[in-house]
């Protein structure tokens, strides 16, 4: 983990990403976009991310041991291979990718195998999917359009066979059409109500101690547990977001700095987390904390793909043991508090609430004020 230097470095680098503009995009019209593939992992090229599930297909949900990745492939180097685990199984293997309300799209991919759908739902207007009998041996692409309704901002692409058909597979999905527009960054909430917020990342370390002082204290805590630890403990993190105002948010799968990948695979850490969270907790993240607080427009691009609209650094850091306000001063109304799933959370806790009363505030929930 970064030192308080490089973290105080790393925040001042996020306010001036903030200052440059990243935190306000300006908005593009759908009939002006580009079209671009939206998908996630569109050609099955991205490994396993570490930290993630074994097996797991970055981007992609599949039915446990019915998805793997296939060096047979229509281009590239790997594609999607899925073998049913039963007859009463297709084999379906699907993602979230966020839209624009009232805009047409096109889906299309490369299969091989009998009987495979390629499909859209959520969009707002019954689709037919597109589906071939057979490819023989080779590949063939299947292609379908949709418009979204006027409030359907999200649609779930998948892909499946049929029943007792076997194996088939896939590759080069894509989305084609205009995204949606970037999220914006933030390290505080412009906010004149005397009001704090604290948040707690990562989740290797739950402890019982911080679990009894954040009941005690009613503490409204926005968590950014990694899917791992949290998946490893996920009813500690329950109970420690179950004050009102508590949420779960994204803290993408390996903990990795987003400025040194790739935007394809920035949006696989990001959704592939934002999966994790809902199959979890039955939650949807809206809001990112990027790791070590480094990010650039292609995390706000990929954050916004997959349906989070704010990217959130921190003000202050109250982990093992600091209490640094970046800005210098006391806390201020607005002001982010970062702390850490550790065994010193407990007296960080304890820290900066004893800093939240000294100047007059109160824990609020962040996903109240960041809407």
């Amino acid at each position: 983990m970064p030192t308080s230097s490089r973290r105080r470095a790393l925040a001042c680098a996020a306010t001036a990403a903030l200052a440059l503009g990243l935190a306000a995009p300006t908005a593009a019209h759908a009939d002006s976009a580009p079209a671009v593939n939206l998908a996630t992992n569109p050609g099955f090229e991205i490994p396993t991310l570490p930290l993630a599930a074994w097996g797991s297909i970055p981007g992609w949900n599949c039915a446990p041991g019915e998805g793997a990745l296939s060096t047979t492939a229509h281009s590239g180097s790997s594609a999607l291979a899925v073998t049913p685990a039963s007859a009463d199984s297709t084999g379906e293997c699907y993602q979230s990718v966020s839209v624009r309300p009232s805009t047409t799209y096109t889906l299309s991919a490369w299969v091989r195998g009998s009987y495979v759908f390629l499909g859209a739902t959520g969009t707002g207007h019954d689709v037919p999917p597109a589906w071939t009998a057979g490819t023989g041996d080779g590949w063939q692409q299947l292609t379908t359009t949709f418009t979204t309704g006027a409030q359907n901002t999200s649609v779930r692409l998948a892909l499946h066979g049929w029943y007792g058909q076997g194996a088939f597979g896939a590759d080069d999905v894509q989305l084609s059409g205009p995204a949606v527009d970037p999220a914006r960054a933030t390290w505080n909430v412009p906010t004149a109500d005397k009001v704090v917020f604290f948040t707690t990342d990562d989740g290797w370390q739950p402890t019982q101690a911080a679990e009894q002082f954040i009941a005690e204290h009613r503490l409204p805590l926005t968590a950014f547990p990694l899917p791992m630890p949290s998946g490893n403990t996920p009813d500690y993190f329950r109970r420690v977001t179950s004050v009102p105002g508590s949420s779960i948010q994204d803290h993408t799968v390996s903990h990795r700095d987003l400025t040194t990948l790739s935007a394809a695979e920035q949006q696989a850490e990001i959704c592939s987390a934002r999966d994790a969270e809902q199959q979890i907790y039955g939650v949807t993240p809206t809001m990112l904390r990027p790791p070590y607080f480094t990010f650039d427009a292609d995390t706000l691009q990929a954050a916004a793909n997959c349906g989070l609209r704010v990217v959130v650094t921190a003000t202050a850091d109250f982990s093992w043991g600091q209490s640094d306000i970046y800005r210098g001063g006391a806390l201020q109304p607005g002001d982010i508090v970062l702390t850490h799933f550790t065994d010193t959370l407990t007296t960080d806790l304890q820290r900066a609430y004893a800093a939240a009363q000294a100047a007059g505030l109160q824990p609020a929930g962040l996903a109240d004020y960041l809407k």
